[in-house]
């Protein structure tokens, strides 16, 4: 009787990735350590480097942007050089190259990094970007074959300490403001839950999937990045790439949301795909969910190899298959 008071997720099957991310790649590259930066324990009051632009955030302000640059060197170099090793390690099963990463992930997890409660909104965008990369790339490590993680108890407890602070922070924003800022985060949550086997994440990255999903018109267009004026498209592109990732690893554990608002994601891709745009690393998973165009797979091809550290590295090795 009393398993029947237990939460619903308490008695799921584990979370899982996509099949590919349990397949073993290719042995070509060579192992090799990267000289990760010290642990980031600062304020996360970050300025925008569109500072001063009008309602569109079209703008780029020299002097802010210079600025956001330099605070968040330490962080990006930390994503980089995390992000590489990961896939060194995956492409080489060279020791030296694990410990190191191990060790990089153990020093910023030691010190709390990256979980400051003083923030700004350019702040709170950068601990969930972080996140997508270190949750992603740990998640890689924990489902590729013998798998090489044992008794990582800190780092987990930390990746699982973002992640809830990211979804206090984009949790429950009104529609008028959620954009794709808030489809990052909930991808950022959906890699941190599978990677740490956590129903209740998983389930608040399907609302804010939902969320978003309700978001996107008849004509594939999203209201909040049509903003952007200028950049807009280029946005649309931007907040589909997230979504295109929680939809995959959606699919990977029984949960169907292609459907929601009647097709809404075919729409939206459909409508960033009339561009010529190079960043295209969200069309493997795309098209190993759905059926590609003749014309769409030759674009596909043609970028081949797609990568992108924030949605799991090389993405051609885990989804062509």
């Amino acid at each position: 009787m009393l398993l029947l008071c237990l939460p619903v997720y308490a008695q799921a099957a584990p979370l899982v990735p996509p099949s590919g991310f349990s397949q073993p790649v290719p042995q070509t590259a060579s192992g090799g350590c990267v000289t990760l930066p010290a642990p980031y324990t600062d304020p996360l009051t970050l300025r925008s480097k569109y500072e001063g632009s009008d309602s569109a955030r079209a703008t780029l302000n020299p002097d802010a942007e210079k600025a956001f640059r330099s605070a968040t060197k330490p962080i990006v170099g930390f994503e980089r050089g995390i992000a590489e090793m990961t896939w060194r390690y995956k492409q080489s099963g060279d020791p030296h190259t694990l410990n190191c990463l191990l060790a990089g992930y153990a020093a910023w997890a030691n010190a709390g990094a990256l979980l400051s409660l003083e923030t700004s909104h350019t702040g709170r965008a950068m601990r969930k970007w972080a996140l997508a990369t270190l949750a992603s790339s740990w998640l890689e490590l924990k489902f590729m074959p013998d798998s090489p993680l044992h008794g990582q108890q800190a780092t987990e407890r930390w990746l699982g300490q973002l992640a809830d602070r990211v979804v206090l922070e984009w949790d429950g924003l009104p529609l008028k403001s959620t954009n794709n800022h808030s489809y990052w985060a909930a991808w950022a949550v959906m890699a941190t839950a599978v990677a740490l086997d956590r129903r209740d994440l998983f389930a608040w990255s399907l609302k804010e999937y939902r969320i978003a999903a309700g978001q996107i018109a008849a004509d594939g267009t999203l209201a909040n990045e049509q903003k952007r004026g200028e950049r807009a498209r280029a946005y649309h592109n931007y907040a589909l790439q997230p979504l295109v990732m929680i939809a995959s690893f959606a699919g990977a554990n029984q949960v169907d949301v292609m459907a929601e608002n009647n097709g809404a994601l075919a729409r939206l891709a459909e409508y960033v795909l009339r561009e010529d745009d190079t960043h295209l690393a969200w069309l493997e998973p795309w098209c190993a969910m759905s059926r590609c165009s003749a014309v769409t797979l030759s674009r596909l091809n043609t970028h081949r190899p797609l990568e992108d550290r924030r949605l799991g590295g090389n993405l051609t090795l885990l989804y062509q298959r």
